[in-house]
This record gives structure tokens, sequence and C-alpha cells, in this order.
């Protein structure tokens, strides 16, 4: 699709926006758990110290401020602690100095540099992305689903708000996902990776006409908190490992939203317990 925005109109004075992976469904554990990790394992053949470096990968990518972090930044991070701990990687520095100099950090542009450079370690890059896509296809359809309430809780927020997932995924996985589950009935708009950043996402949604304090994003990464700070919207945090327990509470957080509340101690307090969740 050309235009993600095409046809979009403001109906309510409240938009809500939903990431997906980590956020709405239950994704990201088992991507990274089960094909991020053990396919860095098998490209650079680290099984030696297998257990200690998948710890370290789920560390970085689930468990801290660093949670949502691109997939290719997240391997430099990792790859330059075995070559300091355990094993040499051949030609990482290559790898290190393309994450901090890219401005597009895909396949096509780690395989473009690899070629340019004829670097081992860009190669293996490559193939190590391409192994983790693979994987992810392979995953039991019955595995990935939406986190429990997410579907019930959707259904009252768009009630009274617009609705807009703001992900930066691939989006046909994320309409397809979100049909298979009933949940698009509650969609008005879908911004994946087509559309451009989060940011740039809720920046163009600004200029329907809505009130930057009527807009809550809702996500459970660092970067889905920096998106609503740069705009000036209001953020609520699905907490990591406690999931179900924050879509419980959205209602509340919709009560806070709608009496002109959420700004002020009950932000500071839902942002608190996010980066202590990480922390």
């Amino acid at each position: 699709m050309n235009n993600p925005f095409e046809g979009y109109e403001k109906k309510k004075d409240y938009l809500i926006c939903i990431d997906s992976d980590g956020c709405a469904i239950d994704s990201m554990d088992i991507k990274h758990i089960r094909c991020f990790g053990p396919c860095m394992i098998a490209q650079w053949n680290l099984e030696a110290h297998e257990e200690e470096i998948l710890q370290r990968w789920n560390e970085i990518n689930l468990y801290s401020m660093t949670r949502g972090i691109n997939r290719f930044k997240g391997l430099a991070m990792i790859l330059k602690e075995v070559n300091d701990k355990f094993t040499p990687i051949e030609d990482l520095d290559a790898l290190i100095s393309w994450t901090q100099e890219t401005d597009e950090l895909s396949n096509a542009a780690v395989g473009r540099a690899a070629a340019e450079k004829n670097s081992i370690c860009l190669k293996k890059a490559l193939l190590w992305s391409e192994d983790v896509n693979r994987a992810i296809e392979m995953l039991p359809e019955q595995d990935v689903k939406p986190f429990s309430g997410v579907k019930e809780n959707i259904e009252i927020l768009h009630k009274d708000c617009d609705i807009a997932i703001v992900s930066s995924a691939n989006y046909e996985a994320v309409k397809e996902e979100w049909t298979k589950f009933g949940l698009m009935e509650h969609v008005d708009i879908v911004l994946a990776q087509n559309a451009g950043s989060k940011k740039s996402c809720i920046e163009k949604l600004l200029a329907y006409g809505y009130d930057k304090k009527n807009i809550m994003m809702l996500g459970d990464a660092p970067g889905d908190m920096d998106a609503a700070r740069q705009n000036g919207v209001f953020y609520y945090p699905i907490l990591v490992k406690h999931e179900e327990e924050s879509w419980k509470k959205i209602g509340e957080a919709l009560g806070y939203l709608k009496t002109g509340k959420f700004g002020g101690k009950y932000q500071e307090q839902l942002i608190d317990a996010f980066i202590k969740n990480l922390s």
C-alpha cells in the first residue's frame, strides 16, 4: 500500500495508539528465546558458552532498557560481549561500525554493506537474520496469540476512542495476526513498518486534529515511551512479565484520560513502574 493514511478520518475525540509485538500480541519472548538467540549460537558456533550467552541475549532484548532494540544493534552488543569474555569474533568491528553509521538497519542494507566491504562478520549477520526469519515462520501458529484480556479491553477502548496500531513490525504480518484473533474490527488504522517510525506515525495522526492531552500510546518498550514523549502525548506501559495485569488496568487509564487527570502524578507513577520493571 502506498499511503497507509489514505481514507483515515478522526471520528472520536480520543485516540489510543497500540504497539503490536510484546504489547498486544505475545510474540516477543517466543521469537527471541526460540529464534534470535539460538540462530546466533548456531551461526557463530558458540555452543560451548550457550547458556550464558542466551541469557545475556534475552536480558538485552527483552528484560532491560534496551528491550525492542533493532536486531542488528542487539547482535553487535552481544557479540562484543562474547568477543571480550569468551572467544574472538572475526571482523566484529565491521558489524559494530555499520550499526553505528548506517541509516538503514535491514537485511538488504547489511547485504549491500557485506558485499562492499567483503566483510565476513556482516555476511554472517545477514545469514543469521535470514535464519531468524525462517525460524519465526516455522513457529507453531498456536504459540503466538494476544495476551489475556487484550480483545475485551480494546473493544472497551474503541467505544470512546479511535484505535491506531502503531508498530515497527511488518504490515502484512501485523494485519494478519490482528485479523486472525478478531482484533481488527476494533481498529481504525494500521500503521506498521511501511508507515515510518512510531514517532512519525503519532506526529501524522496529530495532524487530524486530536488534542495531545487526548492521546495515549500503549507499548512495552522504551522506544514506545520515547515516541509518545517526543510528541507530547501520554504513555501507558504494558509491563513485561505483567502483561495481563497491565491490560486489566487499562479501564482505569482511560478514566484518567477522559477526566483530564492522566498527566502529572499518574503518568509519573506509570513511567517509574515501567523503568523499574526493566532495570
